[in-house]
């Protein structure tokens, strides 16, 4: 019998999930397509109660961590994901926070002890695709970068997924909707020349557009981190754009079917 087509992702933090992944995590599970979610930390480092900010007198990362977790399971329910596995490292924060220091945080772990740990939960789900970031981290968190780190060692150490993507923010378009949104005041800052990935490097954009308002109610169950204001306060017509499709780099593939450009993560695999 064949094995169950599976997705796994692997993501830093609590609400990671939901803005590159979302779309997929819910559009492969309404296909029956068994999907798992690997968070590597508990987001310690997150806005407290009230948006009280790490450092900030107030800031109780136990609290912090209770309240993510407690989020996250909302938001992984909402977008259907079936499964979650908790690695439960510490939160290391931003690139150049105090909390890079502290020898339990994530990016601080040897890759090749937690990437043991995936590789185990490799094993269990067998998943044909997995998805994580790029070996920036997407945009430098040192978190991000260590998921990539692991996710690779695991899947060398497994050889067990047939196609291996990282998320991307195609760069060119990206600048445009920052203008846009800044004139519109959503935000206040636009990126840099060098954010996101150039789209001529992306082999892969799903069409996410039906569950857009899903990924709009996964966010609202991550409402204590600020992070996810901006999405909430976009303009209806933006929200479309924005979070309708969601773009992948093609880091591997063991499947000489998979075509480029591709609209499906399984393509070639079903």
């Amino acid at each position: 019998m064949a094995e169950q087509l599976t997705m796994m992702a692997v993501h830093a933090h609590p609400d990671d999930e939901v803005i590159g992944t979302g779309g997929i995590f819910a559009q492969y599970a309404t296909e029956g397509i068994r999907t798992v979610l690997v968070t590597c930390t508990n987001g310690e480092q997150g806005d407290a109660p009230g948006g009280i900010k790490p450092g900030e007198p107030g800031h109780d990362e136990s609290a912090v961590r209770a309240q993510r977790l407690v989020e996250l399971r909302e938001s992984a329910a909402l977008l259907g994901i079936e499964h979650v596995e908790l690695l439960g490292y510490r939160d290391s924060g931003m690139d150049g926070w105090e909390a890079n220091r502290h020898p339990g945080a994530f990016s601080n772990i040897p890759v090749e002890q937690a990437a043991a740990r995936l590789a185990e939960l490799m094993r269990q789900y067998r998943p044909q695709v997995v998805v994580t970031y790029d070996e920036n981290g997407n945009y430098g968190h040192p978190d991000h970068i260590q998921a990539n780190r692991i996710a690779l060692a695991a899947a060398a150490a497994t050889d067990i997924p047939d196609k291996l993507y990282y998320t991307a923010i195609p760069r060119e378009s990206s600048r445009e909707l920052f203008a846009d949104l800044q004139a519109k005041g959503v935000v206040d800052f636009v990126p840099p020349e060098d954010f996101g990935t150039p789209m001529a490097l992306i082999t892969t954009v799903v069409d996410v557009s039906t569950h857009v308002q899903r990924k709009i109610k996964a966010l609202e169950a991550h409402g204590s981190q600020s992070d996810s204001v901006p999405f909430l306060r976009m303009p209806s017509e933006l929200e479309q754009q924005i979070l309708g499709a969601e773009n992948f780099v093609r880091h591997f593939s063991r499947i000489p079917a998979a075509p480029t450009p591709e609209t499906d993560l399984f393509a070639g695999l079903r």
